[in-house]
């Protein structure tokens, strides 16, 4: 039934202009032979306009001023009506409340929508004896007299569907802490403190509050078939509702089918050996990724995980014979030297296939191996030769940090591969520093793959100032004084090759003095990579300051090589 607050409150103001409505309309009789049909005649509509509300529920002249008052008020149905309509639709709000005054309480919203109606005054009149008893044998109805007194050019709807309704304990403190912020009550803002959590989660019905929830008595555990002896049990969780449970306003059309992925599977407890029914997923999703340890973790995966030993079947048995032969003739490997050892195409189905390197390897979460794939059953912190597999890295911060799309990464590797073959570079010795060439601008290395003759002989300094007794978490078999002196030089040879630039043995060795009066390195300088399509990031030089860098850093290798006197 529709209520018209206009009504209650008196017509509102007219909209500038009159409007008509147009009523041309053929008579749809049969006319008789020879008679032309005429059209009806257009009538001036009243400039009167009037706001409806479809309201959703049973409202009586009686109880229109409740309607009113559970819709917010006449204030807030007015404010509803006065904004725009159309596209500011999302604007033109109004709320009904079916419990006002209860916060928890989640109302109905309802949409303003501009329509096209006419509000028509139906008047029916019975004939009537003159002793004033309207004659039942009279065939004559009576008559109906219909006038136009306004238009309605919005109309408050409710179409969507309500909220889940859920009401609390109101004498629960959160409860009552809720109702002094809505009143602004200080006293009872001041008097709330935290309850103590008795964890009674589940109490008996005689106990609860009367609002409480009802269990199940079979979610309890209880099977007995005398219903009547299980006690009544009440939720005692002290839940209170969120804003908001469902942001749905339209009903789903689910169906109620069962999931098609879903299979019925027995289970065994490993504790009671008892079997037992319960549904898996079968189209579910099986990591085939290598088993991850930390470095804290005493022993080191003997064996694949069990979802990959379960595809050794599919597996290519020839790049799983070749993968077996490396891991023994080199227990740990970086990704980039692995894949170095395989053709193209070989690499691809090894990335494809995700599971032909978990079937050899495991790899370190943390540590001086960490993102390096190791031999399963191997543990390098017991092998002190294994500190010439640990992993250097330095972050580049001209590096770009977002990933590129594919098709760019691609298109880069293909002009990767265009400038090596240009240049008579071999692609697979991208994961080997020389000291002298550069295949990416980011360095993880290996140190067993630096082959740079100054780097190679600090590496294999076997003396008390660089080796540990026992491994160690942050610098491994090295002491952090020797790490840090190979980290030192190849970070400084590394970022002068990217400025175009091989770094010289003096300059490197001036590196390692400590400063005067302590045994620290000197500050290592913050290179200012040059401009390119990989060095936008924070740091990176203009393009024209980087064309003078390099011309002046060429110049001053001249000068050095000719030994010209400083100007």
């Amino acid at each position: 039934m529709e209520i018209d607050p206009a009504l209650q409150a008196g017509p509102s103001q007219p909209i500038a202009g009159t409007s008509t409505l147009p009523s041309r309309t053929e008579n749809q009789s049969h006319p008789q032979q020879g008679s032309t049909p005429t059209a009806a005649p257009e009538r001036p509509l009243p400039a009167a306009h009037f706001y409806s509300v479809e309201y959703p529920g049973y409202v009586q002249p009686a109880s229109a001023s409740l309607a009113i008052e559970r819709l917010g008020g006449q204030h807030a149905i007015d404010t509803a009506f006065r904004r725009a309509t159309g596209r500011d639709r999302v604007e033109s709000l109004l709320e009904l409340r079916l419990r006002p005054g209860n916060p928890y309480a989640h109302p109905i919203p309802g949409e303003v929508v501009p329509t096209s109606n006419v509000v028509l005054k139906i008047v029916k009149r019975k004939r009537k004896r003159k002793d004033g008893v309207a004659d039942p044998g009279d065939g004559a109805i009576g008559e109906y007299t219909v006038e136009a007194v306004g238009v309605v050019p919005k109309t408050a709807r409710f179409r969507s569907m309500a909220d889940f309704q859920y009401q609390p304990d109101m004498s629960d403190p959160v409860a009552q802490l809720r109702n002094a912020m809505d009143t602004m009550d200080v006293e009872g803002l001041l008097q709330y403190h935290i309850p103590p959590e008795k964890e009674e989660y589940t109490i008996t019905a005689a106990e609860a509050d009367p609002s409480a929830m009802d269990i199940d008595p079979q979610l309890l555990g209880s099977n007995a078939p005398d219903s009547n002896a299980i006690p009544k049990t009440k939720s005692n969780l002290r839940l209170f509702p969120p804003p908001l449970f469902s942001r749905q306003g339209v009903p789903q059309n689910y169906n109620y089918k069962a999931n098609t992925a879903s299979v019925e599977t027995i289970v065994v407890d490993e504790d009671t050996g008892e079997e037992k029914k319960r549904l898996i997923n079968r189209m579910r999703w099986k990591g085939f990724g290598p088993i991850a340890v930390s470095y804290t973790e005493k022993n080191v995966p003997e064996k694949p995980s069990a979802a990959v030993e379960e595809q050794r079947g599919q597996a290519d048995k020839k790049i799983l014979k070749r993968l077996g032969e490396l891991f023994q003739e080199r227990p740990v490997w970086t990704r980039a030297a692995i894949f170095n050892q395989f053709m193209p195409l070989e690499v691809r189905d090894i990335i494809n296939s995700k599971y032909l390197l978990p079937l050899v390897s495991y790899v370190f979460e943390d540590g001086p191996w960490r993102d390096t794939y190791v031999r399963l059953g191997f543990d390098p912190r017991v092998d002190p030769d294994a500190r010439f597999y640990q992993r250097l890295y330095f972050r580049n911060i001209n590096h770009p940090i977002v990933r590129p799309s594919v098709v760019t990464r691609r298109q880069e590797q293909r002009n990767e591969s265009a400038q090596a073959r240009f240049s008579g570079m071999d692609e697979r010795r991208s994961h080997i520093f020389d000291g002298k060439t550069v295949t990416s601008e980011t360095a993880a290395f290996q140190l067993c793959d630096i082959t740079d003759v100054m780097l190679k002989e600090m590496i294999e300094a076997d003396d008390e100032d660089s080796l540990r007794e026992g491994c160690n978490e942050r610098d491994g078999w090295y002491t952090t004084h020797a790490l840090e002196r190979i980290k030192t030089v190849l970070r400084h040879k590394f970022f002068s090759l990217l400025l175009g630039h091989v770094a010289t043995q003096e300059e490197c060795e001036a590196l390692l003095v400590p400063q005067e009066g302590t045994d620290k390195l000197p500050q290592r300088h913050r290179h200012r990579l040059k401009f390119g399509k990989h060095n936008m990031a924070k740091g990176a030089l203009p393009p024209e300051d980087a064309a003078a860098h390099r011309l002046m850093t060429t110049l001053e290798q001249q000068r050095k090589s000719l030994k010209f006197p400083p100007q």
